[in-house]
Protein backbone atom coordinates (compact mmCIF):
# COMPACT_ATOMS: atom_id res chain seq x y z
CA UNK A 1 0.00 0.00 0.00
CA UNK A 2 1.06 3.43 -0.65
CA UNK A 3 2.42 4.99 2.62
CA UNK A 4 1.08 8.06 3.90
CA UNK A 5 3.56 10.80 4.57
CA UNK A 6 1.90 12.55 7.47
CA UNK A 7 2.78 9.47 9.35
CA UNK A 8 6.35 9.21 7.53
CA UNK A 9 6.89 12.92 8.79
CA UNK A 10 5.88 12.96 12.05
CA UNK A 11 8.23 9.26 12.60
CA UNK A 12 11.26 11.31 11.74
CA UNK A 13 9.68 14.19 13.98
CA UNK A 14 8.52 16.73 11.60
CA UNK A 15 5.73 19.21 11.22
CA UNK A 16 2.88 18.98 8.65
CA UNK A 17 2.58 21.39 6.67
CA UNK A 18 -1.46 21.13 5.18
CA UNK A 19 -3.19 23.74 3.03
CA UNK A 20 -6.85 24.10 2.75
CA UNK A 21 -9.62 23.88 0.02
CA UNK A 22 -12.97 25.08 -0.23
CA UNK A 23 -13.29 25.59 -4.30
CA UNK A 24 -14.72 22.60 -5.72
CA UNK A 25 -12.27 22.77 -8.50
CA UNK A 26 -9.69 19.63 -9.55
CA UNK A 27 -7.94 22.24 -11.66
CA UNK A 28 -7.55 24.14 -8.64
CA UNK A 29 -6.94 21.73 -5.89
CA UNK A 30 -3.75 20.47 -8.11
CA UNK A 31 -2.84 23.83 -9.07
CA UNK A 32 -2.29 24.26 -4.71
CA UNK A 33 -0.94 20.55 -4.36
CA UNK A 34 1.82 21.60 -7.04
CA UNK A 35 3.21 24.50 -4.89
CA UNK A 36 5.06 21.51 -2.64
CA UNK A 37 2.47 21.58 0.73
CA UNK A 38 2.81 18.19 2.45
CA UNK A 39 -0.69 17.79 2.63
CA UNK A 40 -3.88 19.20 0.97
CA UNK A 41 -7.17 18.92 2.93
CA UNK A 42 -10.70 19.32 1.18
CA UNK A 43 -13.14 21.08 3.33
CA UNK A 44 -16.66 19.61 3.10
CA UNK A 45 -17.57 20.84 5.80
CA UNK A 46 -17.69 24.87 5.51
CA UNK A 47 -16.22 24.92 1.74
CA UNK A 48 -18.43 24.77 -0.95
CA UNK A 49 -17.31 21.22 -1.98
CA UNK A 50 -20.24 18.13 -2.70
CA UNK A 51 -18.79 14.23 -3.07
CA UNK A 52 -18.02 14.00 -6.67
CA UNK A 53 -16.14 17.48 -6.00
CA UNK A 54 -14.21 16.22 -3.61
CA UNK A 55 -13.30 12.94 -5.61
CA UNK A 56 -12.17 15.15 -8.21
CA UNK A 57 -9.94 17.16 -6.27
CA UNK A 58 -7.81 13.81 -4.67
CA UNK A 59 -7.20 12.87 -7.80
CA UNK A 60 -5.76 15.78 -9.01
CA UNK A 61 -4.07 15.97 -5.47
CA UNK A 62 -3.00 12.92 -6.46
CA UNK A 63 -0.47 13.93 -9.60
CA UNK A 64 1.62 15.35 -6.62
CA UNK A 65 3.32 13.81 -3.28
CA UNK A 66 1.06 15.93 -1.05
CA UNK A 67 -1.52 13.41 1.29
CA UNK A 68 -5.23 14.35 0.01
CA UNK A 69 -7.06 14.80 3.19
CA UNK A 70 -10.89 15.59 4.34
CA UNK A 71 -12.32 17.44 6.79
CA UNK A 72 -16.17 15.90 6.61
CA UNK A 73 -19.11 17.68 7.10
CA UNK A 74 -20.37 15.70 10.47
CA UNK A 75 -20.02 12.69 12.40
CA UNK A 76 -21.71 10.56 9.99
CA UNK A 77 -20.35 7.42 9.21
CA UNK A 78 -21.69 7.39 5.94
CA UNK A 79 -19.89 10.32 4.72
CA UNK A 80 -16.96 9.28 6.26
CA UNK A 81 -16.84 5.74 4.77
CA UNK A 82 -17.50 7.61 1.43
CA UNK A 83 -14.76 10.03 1.61
CA UNK A 84 -12.28 7.40 2.22
CA UNK A 85 -13.45 4.99 -0.51
CA UNK A 86 -13.34 8.03 -2.76
CA UNK A 87 -9.00 8.33 -1.75
CA UNK A 88 -8.84 10.58 1.33
CA UNK A 89 -5.55 9.09 3.45
CA UNK A 90 -6.42 11.31 6.15
CA UNK A 91 -9.54 12.54 7.63
CA UNK A 92 -10.64 15.52 9.86
CA UNK A 93 -14.00 15.46 11.87
CA UNK A 94 -15.53 18.78 13.09
CA UNK A 95 -16.93 18.66 17.01
CA UNK A 96 -16.14 15.93 18.61
CA UNK A 97 -17.23 16.66 21.98
CA UNK A 98 -16.82 12.92 24.21
CA UNK A 99 -15.17 9.74 24.13
CA UNK A 100 -18.51 8.26 22.61
CA UNK A 101 -18.26 10.83 19.70
CA UNK A 102 -14.50 9.91 18.78
CA UNK A 103 -14.92 6.47 19.12
CA UNK A 104 -17.72 6.53 16.30
CA UNK A 105 -15.59 9.10 14.25
CA UNK A 106 -12.42 5.94 14.64
CA UNK A 107 -14.51 3.42 14.05
CA UNK A 108 -16.06 4.59 11.26
CA UNK A 109 -12.43 5.18 9.51
CA UNK A 110 -11.24 1.18 10.32
CA UNK A 111 -11.76 -1.97 8.83
CA UNK A 112 -13.17 -4.72 11.34
CA UNK A 113 -11.87 -5.78 13.91
CA UNK A 114 -10.66 -2.09 14.83
CA UNK A 115 -13.77 -0.56 13.62
CA UNK A 116 -16.76 -1.01 11.72
CA UNK A 117 -15.62 0.06 7.97
CA UNK A 118 -17.62 -1.14 5.46
CA UNK A 119 -15.58 -3.36 2.36
CA UNK A 120 -15.26 -0.95 -1.12
CA UNK A 121 -12.44 1.11 -1.46
CA UNK A 122 -14.10 2.00 -4.96
CA UNK A 123 -10.95 4.65 -5.59
CA UNK A 124 -8.81 4.67 -2.63
CA UNK A 125 -7.47 1.34 -4.10
CA UNK A 126 -6.55 2.48 -7.07
CA UNK A 127 -4.18 5.52 -4.81
CA UNK A 128 -3.57 3.30 -2.26
CA UNK A 129 -2.71 0.04 -4.01
CA UNK A 130 -4.42 -4.02 -4.41
CA UNK A 131 -3.74 -4.56 -0.58
CA UNK A 132 -5.32 -1.45 0.26
CA UNK A 133 -7.70 -2.96 2.87
CA UNK A 134 -5.32 -4.94 4.39
CA UNK A 135 -3.47 -2.18 5.58
CA UNK A 136 -5.42 1.12 5.67
CA UNK A 137 -6.31 0.61 9.50
CA UNK A 138 -2.67 1.58 10.22
CA UNK A 139 -2.24 4.05 7.09
CA UNK A 140 -5.22 6.26 7.26
CA UNK A 141 -4.64 9.37 9.79
CA UNK A 142 -7.80 10.42 12.15
CA UNK A 143 -8.21 13.73 13.72
CA UNK A 144 -10.93 14.79 16.18
CA UNK A 145 -11.75 18.40 15.89
CA UNK A 146 -11.49 20.19 19.74
CA UNK A 147 -13.59 23.60 19.54
CA UNK A 148 -16.42 23.08 22.14
CA UNK A 149 -16.64 23.87 26.16
CA UNK A 150 -17.53 20.40 26.03
CA UNK A 151 -14.73 19.00 24.39
CA UNK A 152 -12.52 20.64 26.83
CA UNK A 153 -13.87 19.09 29.36
CA UNK A 154 -13.07 16.08 27.78
CA UNK A 155 -9.75 16.47 26.62
CA UNK A 156 -8.51 13.62 28.17
CA UNK A 157 -11.38 10.56 26.98
CA UNK A 158 -11.22 12.07 24.04
CA UNK A 159 -7.20 11.85 23.23
CA UNK A 160 -7.22 8.48 24.72
CA UNK A 161 -9.61 6.58 22.29
CA UNK A 162 -7.59 3.68 20.81
CA UNK A 163 -7.61 4.52 16.92
CA UNK A 164 -7.46 8.14 17.25
CA UNK A 165 -4.04 9.62 15.49
CA UNK A 166 -4.86 13.08 16.74
CA UNK A 167 -6.95 16.47 17.86
CA UNK A 168 -7.28 19.58 15.59
CA UNK A 169 -8.27 22.94 16.81
CA UNK A 170 -10.64 24.72 15.27
CA UNK A 171 -9.51 28.09 16.86
CA UNK A 172 -12.61 30.28 15.98
CA UNK A 173 -15.41 28.00 17.35
CA UNK A 174 -13.03 27.20 20.09
CA UNK A 175 -12.91 30.92 21.40
CA UNK A 176 -16.67 31.39 20.29
CA UNK A 177 -18.17 28.81 22.32
CA UNK A 178 -15.91 30.59 25.47
CA UNK A 179 -17.86 34.01 25.18
CA UNK A 180 -14.90 34.87 22.66
CA UNK A 181 -14.46 36.69 19.25
CA UNK A 182 -14.03 34.32 15.92
CA UNK A 183 -10.84 34.10 14.43
CA UNK A 184 -7.89 31.51 13.48
CA UNK A 185 -4.70 33.44 15.23
CA UNK A 186 -5.94 33.95 18.50
CA UNK A 187 -4.13 35.95 21.00
CA UNK A 188 -6.55 36.19 23.90
CA UNK A 189 -5.27 34.87 26.72
CA UNK A 190 -8.23 32.84 27.86
CA UNK A 191 -8.30 30.50 24.51
CA UNK A 192 -4.44 30.77 24.06
CA UNK A 193 -4.35 28.57 27.82
CA UNK A 194 -7.40 26.07 26.28
CA UNK A 195 -5.10 25.74 22.73
CA UNK A 196 -2.27 24.96 25.32
CA UNK A 197 -4.20 22.81 27.11
CA UNK A 198 -5.73 20.55 24.12
CA UNK A 199 -2.15 20.48 22.89
CA UNK A 200 -1.06 19.20 26.54
CA UNK A 201 -2.99 16.59 26.82
CA UNK A 202 -2.43 15.43 23.45
CA UNK A 203 1.29 15.12 23.87
CA UNK A 204 -0.17 13.65 26.83
CA UNK A 205 -1.84 10.47 25.79
CA UNK A 206 0.58 9.99 22.82
CA UNK A 207 -1.30 11.56 20.19
CA UNK A 208 -0.47 14.49 17.63
CA UNK A 209 -1.88 17.87 17.36
CA UNK A 210 -2.87 20.00 14.64
CA UNK A 211 -4.54 23.65 14.36
CA UNK A 212 -5.74 26.23 11.80
CA UNK A 213 -3.55 29.12 11.60
CA UNK A 214 -4.20 31.99 8.98
CA UNK A 215 -0.39 33.33 8.49
CA UNK A 216 2.88 31.78 8.82
CA UNK A 217 4.30 33.48 11.08
CA UNK A 218 1.50 32.60 13.68
CA UNK A 219 1.89 28.46 12.27
CA UNK A 220 5.57 28.68 13.48
CA UNK A 221 4.73 29.80 16.63
CA UNK A 222 2.56 27.04 16.97
CA UNK A 223 5.51 24.53 15.66
CA UNK A 224 7.59 25.84 18.48
CA UNK A 225 4.71 25.21 20.83
CA UNK A 226 4.73 21.63 19.96
CA UNK A 227 2.24 21.05 17.21
CA UNK A 228 2.44 18.32 14.44
CA UNK A 229 0.32 19.50 11.98
CA UNK A 230 -0.79 22.97 11.07
CA UNK A 231 -3.00 24.76 8.35
CA UNK A 232 -1.85 27.97 6.65
CA UNK A 233 -4.46 29.45 4.47
CA UNK A 234 -6.97 28.66 2.08
CA UNK A 235 -7.35 28.74 -1.52
CA UNK A 236 -10.14 31.29 -0.91
CA UNK A 237 -8.08 33.64 1.18
CA UNK A 238 -4.83 33.14 -0.64
CA UNK A 239 -7.04 34.14 -3.55
CA UNK A 240 -8.77 37.18 -1.92
CA UNK A 241 -5.57 38.30 -0.20
CA UNK A 242 -3.52 38.13 -3.72
CA UNK A 243 -6.21 39.94 -5.40
CA UNK A 244 -6.74 42.23 -3.26
CA UNK A 245 -3.25 43.16 -2.90
CA UNK A 246 -3.17 43.09 -6.77
CA UNK A 247 -5.60 45.55 -6.99
CA UNK A 248 -4.77 48.15 -4.39
CA UNK A 249 -0.97 48.34 -6.22
CA UNK A 250 -3.31 48.80 -9.24
CA UNK A 251 -5.53 51.98 -7.73
CA UNK A 252 -2.19 53.43 -6.21
CA UNK A 253 -0.67 53.89 -9.38
CA UNK A 254 -3.42 54.74 -11.18
CA UNK A 255 -3.74 57.92 -8.22
CA UNK A 256 0.06 58.40 -8.75
CA UNK A 257 -0.52 59.60 -12.67
CA UNK A 258 -3.32 61.52 -12.08
CA UNK A 259 -2.03 64.25 -10.48
CA UNK A 260 -0.57 67.12 -11.79
CA UNK A 261 2.84 66.94 -12.77
CA UNK A 262 2.87 63.22 -12.37
CA UNK A 263 5.66 61.41 -14.49
CA UNK A 264 3.25 58.72 -15.44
Amino acid sequence: MRTNRIRELWAAGKPVVNAWLQIPSGFSAEVMAHMGWDAVTVDMQHGVVDYQAAVQMFTAISTTAAVPMARVPWNDPAIIMKVLDGGAYGLICPLVNDRAEAERFVGACRYPPEGYRSSGPIRAALYGGPDYIQHANTTIVTMAMIETREAIANLDAITATPGLDGIYIGPSDLSMTHGGSPGLDQTDPRIVALIEKALAAAKRNGIKAGIQTNNVTYAKRMVALGFDLVTIFSDTRLMVAAGARMFQEWREEAAAAAKPGSVY
